[in-house]
């Protein structure tokens, strides 16, 4: 629970999901994550194993940033987490929320999670050809 407990470190990593890859594109999203807490998190789920970081060919400052397949594996307890979410809590979701409640309707949830881990390794290793 220390390292995918918190709540920063579950939104990195549904940002990874979504495609976000840089510490800027991180800093964007609508939580407004700190940037020292942001370092923080990204370390901390760097040296577990779940995160790696390369830099860009044709930019040697800019780092990028993605799931191993240790991160990926997180995407099932994530799904579920949102389910039971949206089950149990009276809560109004954002707009990511909304989506996602949408995308996976008519769909098992098996079957989402499976395509979404799989669509994650293609965009993976497609950055990491470049």
């Amino acid at each position: 629970m220390d390292i995918i407990g918190d709540k920063w470190s579950l939104i990195i990593v549904r940002d990874l999901f979504l495609g976000k890859k840089t510490f800027t594109e991180f800093m964007k999203s609508s939580e407004k994550i700190a940037s020292n807490i942001l370092a923080n998190r990204l370390e901390l789920l760097t040296n577990h194993g779940l995160l790696e970081v390369t830099k860009l060919p044709n930019d040697n400052k800019t780092k990028i940033y993605y799931l191993t397949n240790k991160g990926i594996d997180m995407y099932p307890i994530m799904f579920e987490m949102m389910c039971w979410s949206n089950r149990n809590l009276k809560k109004d979701f954002g707009p990511l929320g909304m989506q996602f409640f949408k995308d996976i309707q008519g769909v098992s949830s098996e079957q989402f999670v499976k395509t979404t881990q799989s669509a994650y390794v293609q965009y993976r290793d497609h950055i990491l050809s470049e």
